[in-house]
């Protein structure tokens, strides 16, 4: 949304408009995107030694949520350079809610998280410049509501789980581009576009040596960061206050940085 980190969409329908993002990194900078790319979180990418390569998408959502998990897969697997997977997972209450990550794979969760202003969070921890593991978070808080139709969540599910594969918006002023991955105001737009696509292509045009990565700490790999406390310290802020940059530093270059556009 406004830099590296993770994602959160605003809550248009009500007074609400808070947006958080934050981006767990390793050895953090924030490289420019590679030549021809236009909405990518600079050089963030799953590590993978062939195209297309097969990412898997761990389901701990209600059946409320399935068909729309199912459309979402099913649309970012149209993708030229990946292979999307479901694979089942856990949906009790705790599961949801916590929503921890998984090494190698996306768990997408849905949950009653509460009135903090976002509908969608998604996080992505990285190593480097590489993706490891993410989670792509919906808030039934709102989007359980009748005022949120099924256009609304679907544009919402697909836009976090974009945000897992290094994907930046298109546009964040509200204008309406076709594609989830824009803020269009009416929350209208429930697939990608032939541009998501091709952002694609362009953040996984090169080849890694390896798949896997190994070494991180515990303690950051399993970091609970929900919660405003858990942010660490402010380290910008903009001149109109909306926006502020936190950072938790673990050591050894592994950080976590959260960017919050505050409500209105």
């Amino acid at each position: 949304m406004f830099s590296r980190g993770e994602f959160a969409m605003r809550h248009t329908k009500s007074s609400f408009r808070f947006l958080m993002l934050v981006l767990i990194v390793a050895l953090a900078a924030f490289p420019s995107a590679s030549a021809g790319a236009s909405h990518s979180w600079g050089t963030d990418h799953w590590a993978r030694t062939r195209n297309p390569f097969t990412i898997k998408v761990i389901d701990s959502m209600t059946s409320s949520w399935d068909d729309n998990l199912d459309v979402a897969i099913s649309d970012w697997n149209a993708s030229s350079v990946m292979n999307v997977a479901e694979e089942a997972g856990d949906s009790s209450q705790t599961t949801r809610r916590r929503c921890r990550p998984v090494v190698g794979k996306v768990r997408s969760c849905n949950y009653t998280y509460g009135n903090n202003g976002w509908l969608g969070l998604a996080q992505i921890w990285a190593n480097g410049n590489h993706i490891t593991q993410g989670t792509a978070k919906m808030n039934d808080t709102y989007l359980a509501g009748s005022s949120y139709t099924e256009t609304n969540r679907q544009h919402v599910i697909c836009q976090e789980i974009g945000h897992d594969w290094g994907l930046d918006h298109q546009d964040e002023s509200g204008a309406d581009l076709n594609t989830c991955m824009d803020y269009d105001d009416a929350l209208g737009n429930a697939h990608p576009n032939s541009h998501d696509y091709a952002q694609l292509q362009t953040i996984y045009a090169h080849l890694d040596s390896t798949t896997t990565i190994a070494g991180m700490p515990a303690d950051f790999v399993d970091a609970d960061v929900d919660a405003k406390e858990s942010w660490g310290e402010k380290i910008k802020e903009s001149a109109d206050g909306k926006t502020a940059l936190f950072v938790r530093d673990f050591g050894k270059g592994y950080k976590i940085f959260t960017f919050v556009f505050w409500a209105e």
